[in-house]
């Protein structure tokens, strides 16, 4: 089950991040202004600082700010945008997607999960072929002139003479060419249901329905 916490840790880790960090800034400034008056206390009356190395020294104080001012926007909206994405992925759940994968399901009654394939650029033919569980060519469809983008498709269950093919697992993989004969990147899409979200070590993940998890960069189409 999703919590706030969930939703909002992420924020939350950030907003300590932040305190640390300006904690570090306010420490750094003590101890540069420590150096710096007893720099002047110390220094040689007969050869004293000239003003060029002091502004040097604050120059470079300065910078140090910088850079932990831009860290600490930088964090500001790395927790905004975890912040979205968690919204994103919470709208999510219960939905069914295409993402990448290879495996379709046949059931009892013939009716398969739904699939389908990412064309990155224009193709002139793409070719989809289905294979069983021994990588036996059961169903070949071919596609003419198709734009880039996501195609899902359906497959009745029913292999190339028009027999319905046994219940199990099956594979499905994608060719493309262009005009000139040459392979066009492609990749197969299988179906899942968006059961819940989890945070782990490898950041925002959806859990699906049928067990495993992928990131919410996965997602090619919502159905």
């Amino acid at each position: 089950m999703t919590t706030v916490n969930d939703i909002y840790g992420s924020s939350a880790a950030g907003s300590v991040a932040n305190a640390q960090t300006k904690s570090l800034l306010g420490d750094t400034q003590d101890r540069f202004l420590t150096l710096l008056v007893t720099q002047l206390q110390n220094q040689d009356p007969l050869n004293p600082m000239d003003n060029a190395e002091v502004t040097s020294q604050i120059a470079q104080l300065s910078t140090v700010q910088g850079i932990q001012q831009l860290n600490n926007t930088l964090l500001a909206l790395t927790g905004q945008m975890d912040m979205s994405q968690s919204l994103q992925a919470a709208g999510l759940i219960g939905k069914d997607i295409l993402y990448p994968g290879e495996t379709i399901k046949v059931g009892a009654d013939g009716v398969s999960t739904p699939f389908g394939y990412d064309l990155m650029s224009g193709a002139e033919k793409t070719v989809v072929t289905i294979r069983d569980g021994s990588g036996n060519a059961v169903y070949t469809r071919e596609f003419g002139p198709q734009d880039a983008g996501i195609y899902p498709l359906n497959w009745d269950g029913k292999d190339t003479a028009g027999a319905v093919v046994p219940e199990g697992a099956y594979t499905v993989s994608v060719e493309a060419s262009d005009t000139k004969g040459q392979p066009v990147s492609t990749e197969a899409l299988t179906a899942g249901s968006i059961n819940s979200i989890a945070y782990t070590a490898e950041g925002l993940r959806l859990n699906l329905l049928a067990g495993g998890n992928i990131s919410l960069l996965d997602i090619r189409q919502v159905m």
